[in-house]
């Protein structure tokens, strides 16, 4: 025996529940003649050359209900977004409060609250968490905030879930949840894209007798897209929207009686025919047909003029408790993904044994084998002067030439030497002897050490032989070489100390980077866009938890430096840690800013350690100095930071140098946090794209 459908439903409930819903009661809105709260004047936006909004145009006045309805895809969205600064207008003009909109401008937004049509809260926060870290975006005082959070919670009916996280509630609960966090800050207007899709008919009773006390009683203008023609009923005004372009504007009821139609269903099909749908509406919906666009009407006449309070924002350029917050949400973050931070500590350990060890330029106990056609004991002395060494270890005789070609291709010798026929005896009667070398040469550096060691332990033993012989030699100047700082010329004492630096690089900028982009993906950095949180806030905010977990990673790198691979710390530990902090907010901030250009994860994972590796690895100086590089290679040496913190890093372990050695070397390093802050601010766009 009811009217409707959603009366039904409702009367078919338990009586406990039924007795729980109030009718949705709309008083009639008082008139006021002040200044309008949203004004939309030829507003356009293009995509391209597609036209998703063509010259909108209306008026809302404050404390006005004002409803949108629209086929799907008609710009209903995209124009809500450009009035709320989320968009950048392509052409005319949106104001709000009578003040041209400025995406930028932290005190407007504050006065303005907004739902978006997805969910776009952070899932790894409860209920309550989510309500708390919003009030204190918007400068809530402290003393007010639990109470408002509480006050929220009774309202939105949401107390039994408040330690529950959004990702595991229904989507009703979800959205109640979305409403309550957009009105928590008590704003002005209310800006709500679709906010009753999946709400059952008794939450959205109640979800509209909220809007119409804000409206009624509270002064606060509501803007709301809706497909429920019941609520399209409730708003004061409608716009009707097809294909980019609003077709009428007016009372629900007006807009029925000049169709000639008896209910505001109706009367929207008929506007769409007239708009050149027909039946045939997706066809019109595909090719855009444009009609042509219908003014709004003025607010009523003769009304108060209402005025409203201009808040005082604190800090509305730099906040440091917006910035806090956006840090202490990153932390709860990082403390509920503790697989995250635990593959940075310990995969950057892994890693520090895998290249200390693995990255290995020293050449000791390498295999040699001879290839003696003369058979002599002094072709054997010979081979004895190399096969002595440390740096040699002897393999089996090589049978003939093809013998010596499958042994080293096979990598079992890396050194082969041919003895040539008669060779003791022309040692002997004083000709010249030439003996062949045969050297490993796929890995250059070390051929050329092979090579050197070869040729010297030659030299050593013609001495020997002539010293033997009674033949003098010459010796008006000794040589003798001394080894400083790593006097062993141990690769691990070099290296280990170098991939502190590279894996501070890597490790730390790709966490930074995901920390954006992955709020990207998942449609929460609508919370950047809507709160009035400015840019370095949100990166500032975000960093800091990286850095802190950098620093860490830092601490552990050296403890296993020194007491695993035992490489002394012979300088100041104060001198390396303060340059290393300087360093991780640079490649934190490098990771923030490929994120800036990336959209999504995987991009940024692909994105960053291609940045940050090879320039790290390769124009650093880790295996080759910078002074050796010249062009783009030199250029990217000088300025990039892993350069500085590493002559840093070796210089306090190996030479036992202090922030006096080396302060020419903090001047990049401080020079670069600034700069790679201050572009990743500039790349973060405030609007979606």
């Amino acid at each position: 025996g009811k009217e409707t459908l959603d009366a039904a439903f409702i009367g078919l409930l338990p009586e406990e529940k039924r007795t729980r819903h109030k009718p949705v009661h709309v008083p009639p809105r008082a008139a006021h003649d002040g200044e309008p709260a949203i004004e939309a004047t030829d507003l356009t936006r293009r995509f391209g050359d597609f036209v998703a909004v063509d010259a909108v145009n209306f008026r809302i006045g404050r404390g006005e209900i004002f409803g949108f309805l629209g086929s799907n895809g008609c710009g209903k969205t995209t124009t809500m977004k450009m009035l709320t600064g989320l968009l950048p207008v392509s052409e005319g003009t949106a104001r709000l409060f009578d003040k041209p909109l400025d995406a930028r401008d932290m005190a407007t937004r504050r006065r303005v609250g907004d739902m978006s049509q997805s969910f776009s809260l952070y899932e790894e926060l409860t209920v309550r968490q989510n309500l708390d870290l919003h009030a204190e975006l918007f400068h809530i005082p402290k003393e007010r905030r639990a109470a408002r959070v509480s006050d929220m919670l009774t309202s939105f009916d949401l107390e039994d879930v408040a330690d529950a996280r959004p990702d595991g509630l229904p989507l009703g609960i979800r959205q109640r949840l979305q409403l309550a966090v957009a009105v928590i800050h008590d704003p002005e207007i209310l800006i709500l894209d679709e906010p009753t899709s999946g709400v059952d008919p008794i939450a959205r009773d109640q979800f509209w007798q909220y809007l119409i006390d804000l409206s009624r009683n509270h002064g606060v203008t509501i803007f709301i897209s809706t497909h429920f023609m019941n609520e399209a009923e409730r708003c004061d005004r409608i716009s009707l929207m097809h294909a980019g372009r609003v077709l009428v504007s007016d009372t629900p009821a007006k807009i029925a009686e000049n169709h000639g139609v008896a209910t505001l269903e109706d009367a929207f099909v008929a506007c769409l025919k007239e708009a050149g749908a027909g039946s045939d509406m997706d066809e019109a919906l595909r090719h855009r047909d444009m009609p042509a666009p219908d003014e709004a009407p003025a607010p009523e006449a003769n009304a108060p003029e209402l005025k409203a309070p201009q808040p005082k924002v604190p800090g509305r350029y730099f906040s440091l408790r917006r910035m806090l917050s956006y840090t202490r949400r990153e932390s709860l973050e990082l403390q509920r993904d503790p697989v995250r931070a635990t593959l940075a500590l310990i995969g950057s350990v892994v890693l520090m044994f895998v290249i200390g060890y693995g990255v290995n330029l020293d050449v000791e106990d390498m295999s040699f084998a001879v290839l003696d056609r003369d058979r002599t004991a002094t072709s054997r002395d010979y081979t004895l002067n190399i096969a002595g060494s440390r740096y040699f270890t002897e393999k089996p005789e090589i049978a003939d030439y093809a013998d010596l070609d499958r042994r080293m291709r096979s990598g079992e010798l890396s050194l082969a030497l041919e003895m040539p026929p008669g060779f003791a005896r022309d040692v002997a009667r004083g000709r010249e002897v030439k003996i062949g070398a045969w050297i490993d040469g796929a890995m250059p550096t070390r051929a050329e050490t092979v090579q050197g060691y070869v040729a010297g332990m030659h030299a050593h033993w013609l001495t020997v032989k002539a010293a033997e012989a009674g033949i003098p030699v010459p010796s008006l100047v000794t040589i003798e070489t001394r080894f400083r700082y790593n006097p062993d010329v141990k690769s691990l004492v070099a290296m280990v100390p170098a991939v502190i630096p590279l894996l501070l690089m890597l490790i730390p900028a790709m966490l930074a980077a995901l920390s954006v982009v992955r709020e990207k993906e998942l449609g929460s950095i609508v919370n950047l866009y809507v709160t009035p949180v400015t840019r370095l806030e949100f990166l500032l905010g975000k960093q800091i938890p990286y850095v802190v977990l950098a620093m860490l990673n830092f601490v552990l790198l050296v403890l296993f430096a020194v007491l695993f691979f035992d490489v002394p710390l012979k300088g100041s530990f104060l001198t390396l840690a303060a340059a290393t902090f300087l360093y991780v907010l640079s490649s934190t901030a490098m990771g923030l800013l490929i994120s800036s250009a990336m959209r999504s994860q995987i991009a940024a994972i692909f994105g960053t350690a291609i940045l940050t590796i090879l320039p790290a690895a390769q124009f650093s100086g880790l295996t080759d100095p910078v002074s050796s590089l010249d062009g783009l290679g030199a250029l990217i040496g000088q300025v990039y930071p892993t350069t500085h913190h590493l002559t840093i890093t070796r210089g306090t372990f190996s030479k036992a140098l202090g922030f006096g050695d080396l302060q020419a070397s903090f001047v990049p390093l401080l020079s670069a946090v600034p700069v790679l802050i201050f572009l990743s601010a500039f790349f973060l766009k405030k609007q979606e794209r």
